[in-house]
């Protein structure tokens, strides 16, 4: 197996959603469905299609645990997939309930102004369920 940066997606990348196409052409593989640890709002971002989320880190207390997915990029992809990246997304490094801190997806603090916050539905599949109810 060709060297890889683990990268966390919260929203569109994740599988069977609209974007997920983007991960699996630059060869990306699905490793495995963790939640985040419980510091960070999962905010639905204003514009699409497709729906966005955005991921912040907020302070100890006021956060809460987002459903992810960890992906393995191969290395020499990892720029094609930073390229792709929309303003006001970008990569960092989360923190995972498995004690992992892979890269991932997450949205600069200025993004989130006139966002809706839906962390109450512990990931962006909860909020979309909940939205087509």
């Amino acid at each position: 197996m060709s060297a890889v940066l683990e990268v966390a997606v919260v929203g569109a990348h994740l599988s069977g959603l609209p974007l997920n196409g983007e991960l699996t052409a630059l060869g990306a593989t699905l490793l495995r469905a963790v939640d985040t640890e419980p510091c960070y709002r999962l905010y639905a971002l204003p514009g699409g299609p497709p729906l966005r989320p955005g991921l912040l880190r907020v302070p100890a207390g006021e956060g809460a645990a987002i459903a992810t997915e960890v992906w393995a990029v191969p290395l020499e992809k990892v720029g094609t997939l930073l390229a792709g990246i929309p303003a006001p997304l970008g990569l960092g490094t989360l923190r995972l309930a498995d004690g992992t801190t892979p890269k991932g997806f997450l949205v600069e603090a200025e993004g989130v102004h006139g966002a809706e916050d839906v962390s109450r539905f512990g990931g962006w599949r909860g909020f979309l369920a909940a939205r087509a109810a």
